[in-house]
């Protein structure tokens, strides 16, 4: 049978500190999850459960770095279409010119104004593909190589493919002879015609590809958002709990503490019988 009334062994005390000890444990856990935002900030909060959160994190952050690369290759390919179709909001002017030099008509002085104002477009639509250029990264101009990017966390890759034939092309028009009708027609026919259907092809073939960055881009800011959301059910703490439970274990150490002392006073008591 324990002794209740001693000076040296108080056991109510011990009884009253150690739920003291538990309420402020339990004061501290809670205080850090109000202040985090967390409820598994580390792994002694829950071993397993921030573990899970560590992988999820990572795979997240391969997400962005997804995202990044295609956001990259997009700007690519959307300089890439910004020179090709202003080459092709050209060709009506550039077809126009070769179709007043096919008049026989014409005389040499109205030619040459005609010649002048021709190799004028071409020299614009070699501006548009010396300025196509993105991060250094030029895919109309000459020895123009495809760009690929990864495409998800599986390896997967997207591709821009290379449409230098738009500058070969552009350089084989630009030398094209339009001195008397018969070259013009000549030229319409051959390389007027051939710089058409790879302008063509070219903004079909880059639409294509840029257009399915667009779409993967999307599709893994909604696997990022629905990642995030599971991550945030692992370990985001729920503050309105947290704060109801705060507000209580700050109660409760109040009382707590007035227990210990008055546990703390009983052995005062005893001297009364001494008196």
């Amino acid at each position: 049978m324990a002794v209740q009334n001693s000076i040296l062994t108080n056991s109510s005390a011990f009884t009253a500190l150690r739920t003291l000890n538990t309420i402020n444990r339990n004061l501290d856990t809670t205080q850090n999850r109000v202040s985090t935002g967390l409820k598994v900030a580390g792994a002694l909060d829950n071993a397993s459960t921030f573990a899970i959160a560590q992988g999820i994190r990572s795979e997240l952050s391969g997400i962005d770095a997804v995202t990044q690369g295609l956001n990259s290759a997009k700007g690519i390919g959307n300089v890439a279409i910004a020179g090709v179709t202003g080459i092709s909001n050209l060709l009506s002017d550039i077809r126009g010119k070769l179709t007043e030099l096919s008049n026989e008509g014409i005389t040499t002085a109205q030619r040459n104004i005609l010649q002048s104002d021709f190799n004028e477009l071409l020299s614009q639509a070699g501006n548009f593909i010396a300025n196509a250029s993105f991060n250094g990264t030029n895919l109309i101009e000459s020895g123009a190589g495809s760009i690929n990017t990864l495409s998800n966390l599986a390896g997967g890759v997207l591709g821009l493919t290379a449409q230098s034939a738009v500058n070969t092309q552009v350089g084989s028009l630009a030398g094209a002879t339009v001195a008397t009708a018969t070259n013009a027609q000549s030229v319409i026919a051959n390389q007027y015609s051939n710089l058409e259907s790879v302008v063509n092809t070219a903004l079909g073939s880059l639409g294509a590809e840029v257009r399915a960055l667009n779409l993967q881009t999307q599709f893994l800011e909604e696997i990022r958002d629905a990642t995030d959301e599971g991550l945030g059910n692992l370990v985001d703490a729920d503050l309105a709990r947290e704060s109801a439970r705060l507000t209580s274990l700050q109660v409760q150490q109040q009382l707590s503490t007035q227990t210990l002392g008055i546990a703390n006073q009983r052995p005062q008591s005893l001297l009364g019988l001494f008196r």
